[in-house]
């Protein structure tokens, strides 16, 4: 029965691990067709307006914030911010500005290895030597995937720094929820950074003059699918995989969003894809391969009943110590 579930379990984790990558590489792609002729602050405001005020309802209804703090209310508001506000953002700029999808992609999936230097000093955690080997074919992957797309967009130089702001935003915000380890469920976490979101967003758009919509049904389509798959879908599937599978091999998939956003570029813009872009996808999905078999080792290791634990020569159980060395989250 136990294996049943386990089964179960794995196939939920690799179901919402898709979800995921296709969810956020609609991120990219969804603003570079929709901002064409309209400013990417208005397209933000009204992705994130309308979907703030349907999750209070919801919340409140639900009962979602019942026993959580103040403090950990103000810590999500934080972490929205820099999470979604400043990511996203910066991303609408870099599209806006004329930068490849697949070239923002690339940016943004450098942050896998900027979280691998980062989570021992910041949260205590070590990355076993396969996650990093992982993490470095991945990134290899990754550059392979959009070396065609340099140049290709008409951005000019200083534009490139929006995308890594994006990825700094991200990975400061997903630093503090693990080192603050609060308790706010996805429902719960959702609601207050798409609405700490939407606030600043509406007051930016007022003091610029960009809340006014057009009436283009196309402009609403863009809204519609903005809010379900990037916002909710997307974002809703990060935090939760982040408790799920770990800071390590969340990061690790975020590797596969890249190819995922140069083939929807390719197929939606023009982009170009290349023999080079599929020699990449197969170090990316080599990289990511590593990470998770690596972290699904360690996990079982740790998991196991003491008959199945390591024996010294002399047949006695080998307990671990209680270590540092696990990256799977120890609560949230």
């Amino acid at each position: 029965m136990s294996r049943q579930i386990g089964i179960l379990r794995t196939a939920v984790t690799v179901g919402a691990a898709a979800a995921f990558v296709l969810t956020w590489s609609s991120g990219f792609l969804i603003p570079a067709v929709a901002t064409t002729d309209v400013d990417p602050l208005t397209l933000l405001v009204w992705r994130f307006a309308p979907v703030a005020v349907v999750l209070i309802a919801v919340s409140a209804v639900t009962r979602a914030g019942r026993g959580v703090r103040a403090r950990e209310y103000g810590i999500q508001t934080v972490i929205g911010l820099l999470a979604q506000f400043g990511y996203c953002v910066a991303v609408y700029a870099a599209v806006a500005a004329g930068i490849a999808t697949g070239t923002v992609a690339l940016i943004d999936a450098v942050q896998p290895l900027l979280v691998a230097v980062l989570v021992g000093p910041v949260l205590g955690l070590r990355v076993r030597g396969a996650q990093v080997a992982g993490l470095v074919v991945g990134a290899g992957g990754v550059l392979l995937v959009v070396q065609s797309q340099f140049g290709a967009g008409s951005a000019p130089p200083v534009a490139y720094l929006l995308p890594a702001i994006a990825m700094v935003c991200l990975v400061i915000g997903t630093l503090v929820q693990r080192r603050t380890a609060v308790r706010t469920g996805v429902l719960l976490t959702l609601t207050i950074h798409v609405t700490a979101t939407a606030v600043l967003l509406v007051i930016v758009g007022a003091l610029s003059g960009a809340l006014v919509p057009p009436a283009r049904p196309s402009f609403w389509i863009a809204v519609v699918l903005t809010a379900i798959f990037p916002t909710l879908g997307a974002y809703g599937l990060y935090w939760w995989l982040l408790r799920r599978i770990g800071i390590t091999a969340l990061q690790a998939l975020l590797f596969l969003v890249a190819p995922a956003t140069a083939i929807g570029g390719a197929l939606l813009l023009g982009e170009p894809l290349t023999v080079t872009t599929l020699a990449g996808f197969a170090l990316c999905g080599a990289g990511v391969t590593a990470v998770l078999v690596s972290e699904a080792r360690a996990t079982r290791a740790e998991a196991a009943p003491e008959d199945e634990q390591p024996r010294d020569p002399q047949g006695r159980t080998r307990t671990a110590r209680p270590s540092k060395v696990t990256t799977s989250p120890s609560r949230s």
